[in-house]
Order: C-alpha cells, then structure tokens, then sequence
C-alpha cells in the first residue's frame, strides 16, 4: 500500500463501517472453553519481525497509517490547559506540512486525544472544527479501585463534558478470582452509562497473570457490549506485548465469527518506536484483516511513539535523521 491508496482510503471510507456490538448474554459454557496456548502463542508473536518487513515509500505509508490510528495521550499528574491544547494541536497537525505534501498526505491528523477527565472540555474546545474525538480515561483510572457509584458518575461526567470515547478500567479481582458475572455486570453497566460514546475496556494485562486469563477477561467485556478491548492503562509494569495483543485479537476474532459483530483493538504502553508501530500492524493485518486497520477498529494508545514516526518519515524524505527535539509532542 502506497501513501497515495493510503489517502484514498482515509478520505472514502466513513469513520465508523459496522454495526456496534450491542453485547449478548454472558454465556458460561464458551468462557469457561476457552484456553490459551502459551507456547504456540509466543512463537507466532516471535516470528513477526523476521516474517513482516517494509522498506522505502511502503514503509512511509505504513507509518502515515500508524499516525491516523494514535490516541494522542497525556495522563499526567502535571498536565495543564496549555498542554493539552498544544498536544490537540499536535493532533490537528502530527507531521510536518511540507513532509506531508511530499508524501501526499495532507489533512493527516491522528485518530483521537486521550486525557483525564479534567481537561476533556478543554481538549473539545482545542479540536473544534475537526472529527478527532477526545478519549477520557474514567473509572477511578488506573487502578479502578474508587468506590463503584463515583466510578459510574465520572463515565456520565465525561459524556456531558463531551468525551466521544470511554476507556474504562475494569475491576481486575473479578478475573483474578474467576467471577466472570461479576465483571460481565459492571462492564454492562458501564457500557449503559457511555451511551452514545464508545467504550474501550481497559484489561491491564499485566496484572492478570496468564494469557488465558487475559482471554477470558476480552471474550467476557465483549459479551457485555464493549466496543473496543485495550491492553493496559499504561500504567503498570508491564504493558502492550505482542503475545498477549495474539490473545486478545484472536478473541475478537472468535467473537465475530460466532456473533458477527466486530469489536476494536487498542494496545497501550510500551509502543514507542516506528518498527513497533509496524510489527502490531502487520499482526492485525494478518491476523484480522484490512477492516481492523481503519481507526474505528484500532488504535495505539502512545505519544512519544508519534515523534518517532516523524523522524523516520524526515529520514525517508531526506537521507538524514534529526534531532529527536525537532519532533516535540507539543
């Protein structure tokens, strides 16, 4: 794929091109048949880097793809108004114009901005006039550990503040200690409560022990109507990795050929460089196909990965690598 079949495509396809997953009954007997091989799972996801590579003008459309996928991300304890507007500004505008009119990609912009509740309204105000959505992390993120009532308000207080997508963090214990209804019931609620926003189920993979876990734990959100299944808040100490991306896509996919509803995928944490970008596009592509790589169906959760993309694009339109301080976040 070319950057000129790459802009045809962003500017002919509809933003969303399926139907929503609704959710269904939590069905026991299919959570409880589900398993993971661990072994089987880490050799494919090894195999990737060695099966999968791209060079030249193909490796720069790929890229141009990576960025209209990001949800431009800042979750910080020191995060100011000013900030966030520069980082929607950075959305508006992620690469260079005169880089984007060499390539043919102008109006490139990434797939959304994902901040804390608090500055929803100001990144709304910092996007007008645009169709990047603002994400707000909600539900007593990371830890989802705040009492059940105030976790559901800070979904509907986002909503009202104009959040267009939920990334919620689910309560970790019930996977831990296999009370599938339990996460089934909140994951429903929290659903009911975003209404018309979308909602991506955080599973923070990395505290859940085993791939099987992490498989039961998507197949469960699925079931109660999550639009999107993401690895991690970012937060923890281990993030996105490809095998447990193999697990939870290969659950999407199981999902969709019982229910024929497709849910979206957001890997978080962890996805700093453009051959990183690559290699879970590559997954997706082989895995689940060309639908799962337009920004209704994937994301990247990251920001540092953005500048990383500029300065290999920079290096394929010049022959030379700048200075990482050329390509600020904002």
């Amino acid at each position: 794929m070319t950057t000129t079949e790459i802009s045809r495509t962003r500017q002919t396809l509809p933003q969303v091109a399926h139907a929503r997953n609704p959710g269904m009954e939590l069905d026991l007997d299919w959570v409880a048949a589900v398993q993971a091989n661990t072994s089987a799972i880490e050799r494919r996801a090894a195999s990737l880097g060695g099966r999968r590579s791209v060079k030249k003008d193909y490796q720069a459309a790929w890229l141009c793809k990576a960025i209209s996928l990001i949800d431009l991300t800042t979750l910080s304890g020191d995060d100011t108004e000013g900030r966030v507007r520069r980082l929607c500004a950075k959305a508006r505008q992620p690469v260079a114009p005169w880089m984007l009119e060499r390539l043919g990609m102008e109006g490139l912009t990434t797939g959304a901005v994902c901040v804390y509740h608090e500055m929803v309204e100001t990144a709304v105000r910092a996007l007008e006039g645009t169709n990047i959505p603002v994400a707000a992390v909600s539900t007593g993120f990371p830890a989802g550990l705040s009492p059940y009532r105030l976790r559901i308000a800070e979904i509907g207080e986002s909503v009202k503040a104009g959040a267009k997508e939920i990334d919620i963090v689910i309560s970790r214990r019930h996977v831990l200690t296999g009370n599938w209804q339990a996460l089934y019931d909140e994951m429903r609620e929290m659903r009911a409560a975003c209404g018309e926003a979308h909602v991506k189920a955080i599973l923070a993979t990395g505290e859940l022990q085993t791939l099987r876990n992490v498989a039961r734990a998507s197949l469960v959100c699925m079931m109660a109507g999550a639009d999107f299944i993401k690895t991690s808040t970012g937060k923890e100490t281990v993030n996105a990795t490809l095998p447990v991306s193999l697990t939870m896509i290969r659950a999407i996919r199981d999902y969709e050929a019982r229910t024929g509803f497709k849910v979206g995928y957001k890997p978080a944490g962890g996805i700093s460089k453009a051959k990183d970008a690559l290699l879970y596009l590559a997954l997706m592509k082989d895995e689940l196909g060309h639908p799962w790589l337009q920004p209704d169906l994937f994301r990247f959760g990251a920001s540092s990965l953005l500048g990383d993309i500029e300065r290999q694009l920079e290096h394929h339109l010049t022959g030379a690598y700048s200075a990482a301080n050329r390509h600020a976040m904002a």
